[in-house]
């Protein structure tokens, strides 16, 4: 059975973290997914969140019956710059404690590297890995890592790869959806990559998104050509190029039983009955 988690952050314009519990519920979602606010943990600072926020986040876990299912922080801890790593894995430590305070037992993030010196930030990230191991094993917190677009690592393929190669159990796989052109260079070969990395596969974002590789390379169009950026969306599922009965029917088949993620992002003015949509369309193909 999945969990459907959502990823409030349509919502953290106009709410704190503990009153997007209260929309989860509200939407008919059981889980959240954390992804970076800035109360709480944001891209590559220091945690915030302090032990008065911790007790209201645990009332609002009681009271409304949403678990925080998952945290999706973003830290620097593949930073060539040694002083920067250092930093990005202190704030991995504060995180951790602040995950075991709130009984989450997952975690996904990112690689956050350069993808100019991609040797360079793969050395670093197995640094951070190598002291941070003792610290995710002392509160037993399991770990899923993802490529992103604009990472050091930027194809599934070679994130699966660098995921085995920390050869620990509780170190997984997230496979993002919106993503799906990024990772695989524009072939959108969906089912191929969620197979290849069933054996560790804990956590599938879902969102739709444009194919950037597509006819021309015109989907979408970034000034001035050549640009050394990437773009891509976050849309409501049938919004975008991902082929979503490959994605349903291959998750059914190697019988995923982790984390969904629904991250839908950037259409705040009717975020609720994006979610909505998202909710029922998920459950429909995973759960009913």
């Amino acid at each position: 059975m999945v969990d459907i988690a959502l990823d409030p952050n349509m919502y953290y314009m106009t709410m704190s973290v503990p009153e997007t519990l209260r929309k989860a519920a509200d939407l008919g979602f059981q889980y959240v997914e954390l992804s970076p606010q800035a109360d709480f943990h944001f891209w590559h600072h220091y945690p915030k969140a302090d032990d008065d926020f911790v007790a209201e986040l645990n009332k609002a876990q009681q009271e409304t019956g949403v678990k925080v299912r998952t945290l999706n922080p973003v830290f620097n801890w593949s930073s060539t710059d040694e002083t920067e790593r250092q930093a990005q894995v202190r704030n991995w430590r504060r995180l951790l404690e602040l995950a075991d305070q709130l009984d989450v037992r997952e975690i996904t993030s990112e690689f956050s590297g350069n993808p100019n010196t991609p040797r360079e930030c793969e050395a670093q990230w197995y640094r951070s890995m190598e002291e941070l191991v003792p610290d995710f094993e002392k509160y037993g917190i399991r770990l899923n890592m993802e490529a992103h677009p604009y990472d050091f690592v930027e194809l599934h393929d070679d994130a699966y790869r660098l995921v085995r190669g920390v050869n620990k159990e509780w170190i997984g796989y997230e496979f993002c959806c919106p993503h799906a052109f990024h990772l695989s260079d524009g072939k959108g070969d969906v089912a191929r990559m969620i197979r290849d990395s069933a054996p560790k596969l804990r956590e599938v974002h879902m969102a739709d998104a444009f194919n950037h590789r597509a006819n021309d390379g015109n989907r979408y169009i970034i000034n001035p050509p050549g640009v050394d950026a990437r773009i891509h969306q976050h849309n409501e599922i049938g919004l975008g190029e991902v082929p979503w009965d490959e994605v349903f029917a291959t998750l059914r088949e190697i019988n995923f039983d982790g984390v969904i993620s629904v991250c839908v992002f950037g259409w705040h003015e009717k975020a609720d009955d994006v979610n909505r949509r998202m909710l029922e369309r998920i459950t429909k193909e995973l759960v009913a």
